[in-house]
């Protein structure tokens, strides 16, 4: 981001008083949005967005070199925060812990955009009752080669798995290419429990629509499906909820739809500039959704029948790690995006003949979850290639260490 143009600009939200900093910086340069228009945005929608974010606790996910640079995870909420900012400590799977941010109210809003926050990235839980979700997250995540009528279908099918198994489903555009459904469930269940519920939701969408959907865990075995991602409902995974801003260049927006919508709407017509006068027309298509807090108990017999899912082979190294079952190899490990994209190109040029066969889904670049932000895996599923002609395995073209120079934890 370019450096400040203008004094801080104070805005009094409800009686708070909440400094933003920088308010002329333009943060989307496509349509030409500043800081302070992306505050005004989430305190127009703010009843929305505070239904799917407030009370939780939430990763702070701070662009704070701009759009233009990889963002950092910010579990731990500053010292400096404000009293209406709340907060809650969260004990990890890693066995760390965190005094997380939770916010109630627009200002704290505006307070989280202000520190450079675009999407809103709550935890599944309220700030009450930290063991046990209230929220089941359907997250419809699209291969490479995947239209968005195919992720519709399979939206659909999903719907039809939750009301047959008693459960209510909330469609909104993820504000990328996939769709997210949000499912209320009553705080009765623990982690463990909910994410076998979403996996065996999943399995289930497969069977009901194979070749369009997969609960296939690894990604080189999904073809030009429809993954539902039922890992959204781990312990510690968050995602962007209602109404949140993500990082594309027309300042694109989750946003919740009717059913009725779902196949006629595009994700793109929805963003910073559209979506506030939508909400002032139509109001918010989820206002109903506390209301439909459901059981758990139907998939959950579901998962009993169908049995345990299918485990992947194991290596045959004494190592234990899964072995996979696609013939792959792996290109790069970058620190951005676009190194990742550049070293991929490299790698095709290299390459020409192979690359000509590989079908869209065989080329996986990796968003990876690092200690605070993210790292990229570039890696090639050579199947659509004769055996002949697959490329070897070389030496990595770009090879970063997200750990290097870290100390582990005591």
């Amino acid at each position: 981001m370019s450096p400040a143009k203008t004094p801080a600009e104070i805005l009094d939200i409800d009686g708070h008083e909440v400094r933003v900093t920088s308010p002329d910086r333009v943060v989307f340069s496509e349509p030409g949005l500043t800081k302070l228009e992306l505050v005004r945005y989430y305190l127009a929608v703010a009843d929305g967005a505070l239904r799917g974010a407030g009370g939780r606790p939430m990763v702070l996910k701070r662009f704070a070199k701009g759009l233009g640079q990889e963002p950092f995870f910010q579990k731990r909420v500053p010292d400096n925060h404000p009293p209406f900012v709340d907060t809650a400590t969260l004990h990890y799977a890693s066995g760390t812990s965190a005094e997380e941010t939770v916010i109630r109210d627009a200002a704290g809003l505006a307070w989280v955009v202000n520190l450079g926050c675009l999407d809103l990235n709550p935890h599944p839980v309220r700030a009450e009752d930290l063991d046990h979700p209230d929220e089941l997250r359907v997250d419809l995540d699209p291969m490479p080669g995947v239209d968005w009528a195919q992720i519709v279908d399979v939206a659909f099918v999903a719907r039809d798995v939750l009301e047959d198994h008693g459960l209510v489903g909330w469609p909104k555009t993820s504000g990328s290419r996939g769709l997210h459904i949000l499912v209320r469930i009553r705080p009765e269940w623990d982690y463990a429990d909910v994410r076998l519920a979403a996996e065996t939701l999943a399995r289930e969408v497969e069977n009901r629509a194979p070749g369009l959907a997969t609960a296939r865990w690894w990604k080189e075995e999904r073809g030009e499906s429809v993954f539902v991602d039922f890992n959204q409902n781990a312990k510690d995974r968050t995602v962007a909820s209602a109404y949140s801003i993500r990082p594309l260049a027309d300042a694109r927006v989750s946003t919740p739809l009717t059913w009725d919508e779902v196949r006629d709407r595009r994700p793109e017509e929805f963003t910073v500039l559209t979506v506030p006068a939508r909400f002032a027309d139509i109001g918010d298509p989820h206002s109903g959704i506390d209301d439909a807090a459901g059981s758990l108990d139907g998939l959950l017999a579901l998962a009993k029948e169908l049995g345990p899912a299918e485990k992947p082979p194991r290596g045959s190294d004494g190592s234990g790690r899964r072995a996979s079952t696609m013939p792959l190899i792996e290109i790069a490990r970058t620190k951005t995006k676009p190194e990742a994209l550049d070293a991929l190109e490299t790698w095709q040029k290299r390459h020409p003949e192979a690359s000509a066969l590989l079908h869209p889904a065989d080329v996986l670049v990796d968003g990876m979850r690092g200690s605070s932000s993210l790292w990229y895996r570039v890696r090639v599923n050579l199947q659509h290639i004769p055996d002949a002609e697959r490329p070897a395995q070389q030496e990595l073209i770009a090879d970063y260490d997200p750990w290097a120079g870290r100390t582990p934890s005591p």
